[in-house]
């Protein structure tokens, strides 16, 4: 694979990469009470192994995703964790704010621009992906339906299943800041926000196989070339989340048309 290869390849998968990311971390995505993969390491000191595609993703490229997003499409809820049920799903689908109150307390948390003196966004600053949330919601507490807003810091972790060729996040929610309420109040609905996002939301598949793995039909040949990928490496430097994909190559004879990693799934 030649350098010219390895470089578009890296181009599209960034467009990919970051689209995904933005997306499930701000939407949602299926839930698992263990987390798969394997923690994602920061890049080896020596140079980077043959067939890496790397990929950077700077901090305007984030911006303009989520600016769009709360543009253009319903602003990001979750339910709150009222029963700490974890249960997974593998077909589950992201979940939207609803605009049509189904009870009298909706009992959910939704994303906001900004609020409470913050922007939501994505920080790619300490050799973190940080992530400031403003929200606001509502829940049951004694009885009552109370409103609240805030918001919360979080870190994002990546993670790669080599098994199933998928890249995942996993939010953590460090703090919440909760504005006006009651110390009773606020104490009940602090770690009810905080244990919500955390749990109801990771696993966050941020790349499947099928969007990474690489199937190319080489007529001329009358073979195909397959890319699986070996190894994930990322690291944020200079307000950038840099990615590194090793890929094991390798040529078949004959056209094939799916990609191996869709053939083990069917």
């Amino acid at each position: 694979m030649n350098r010219f290869a390895l470089f578009f390849l890296g181009a599209v998968l960034g467009l990919v990469i970051g689209g995904a990311l933005i997306f499930y971390f701000f939407v949602g995505a299926p839930r698992s009470a263990k987390l798969p993969g394997e923690p994602i390491k920061a890049p080896e000191a020596n140079a980077a192994p043959a067939a890496t595609a790397t990929i950077a993703l700077n901090q305007q490229f984030f911006d303009t995703i989520l600016a769009t997003i709360f543009r253009d499409m319903n602003a990001p809820a979750f339910p709150l964790n009222l029963t700490g049920q974890n249960i997974y799903n593998d077909t589950a689908k992201p979940q939207y704010a609803s605009f049509v109150l189904q009870s009298e307390c909706a009992g959910k948390i939704t994303l906001k621009p900004d609020g409470s003196g913050v922007t939501t966004g994505v920080r790619l600053e300490n050799g973190k992906i940080a992530a400031p949330l403003a929200f606001s919601g509502s829940a049951a507490v004694f009885g009552q339906c109370i409103d609240f807003a805030g918001w919360a810091q979080a870190n994002l972790n990546l993670r790669f299943d080599e098994a199933a060729q998928n890249v995942y996040g996993q939010i953590d929610v460090e703090t919440v800041n909760l504005d006006g309420l009651s110390p009773v109040v606020s104490g009940f609905v602090t770690p009810l926000v905080q244990s919500s996002l955390n749990q109801k939301v990771n696993p966050i598949t941020i790349l499947r196989g099928q969007q990474i793995a690489l199937n190319l039909p080489i007529t001329a040949t009358d073979g195909t070339l397959n890319a699986r990928v070996k190894d994930v490496r990322s690291e944020v430097k200079d307000n950038a989340l840099n990615l590194y994909i090793t890929y094991d190559f390798s040529g078949v004879k004959g056209i094939q048309t799916t990609p191996p990693i869709q053939q083990l799934q069917q």
